[in-house]
């Protein structure tokens, strides 16, 4: 069944913490870019009285529509690192699950093999 390859698990799990370090700073980039980019229409300049900044609206709605742009690729980015660590994390299962059955097809479980007479005590 084998092939000689090895898997490495420990370096599985170390890219699966990274990765959930990755998605734990994209929450808070999402966070961010929600929440902490709005700038009201009125920093831009005057939109009424009698002094008006004609173009304060128009860089108003730029700025707007990059934040929403920003929000969405944010929202992307997380959405693809979290499938990767999904991913990673099934495949480092599966290849533990497998260094298991190999182990203990060839009697090197913990629980011992089953003609060793202390195995049962």
């Amino acid at each position: 069944m084998s092939n000689g390859m090895r898997v490495d698990l420990s370096a599985l799990d170390d890219v699966i913490r990274k990765l959930w370090r990755l998605l734990d700073d994209m929450d808070k980039a999402g966070t961010t870019s929600k929440y902490d980019t709005t700038i009201p229409e009125h920093a831009f300049g005057q939109t009424s009285g009698e002094v008006v900044f004609q173009e304060a609206k128009n860089l108003h709605a730029a700025q707007t529509e990059m934040k929403t742009k920003i929000e969405g690729i944010i929202k992307k980015l997380h959405e693809l690192i979290d499938d990767f660590s999904t991913k990673t994390s099934k495949v480092r299962d599966r290849y533990n699950d497998e260094e298991h059955e190999i182990k203990k097809g060839v009697g090197g479980d913990s629980s011992g093999s089953a003609k060793n007479p202390m195995a049962s005590k």
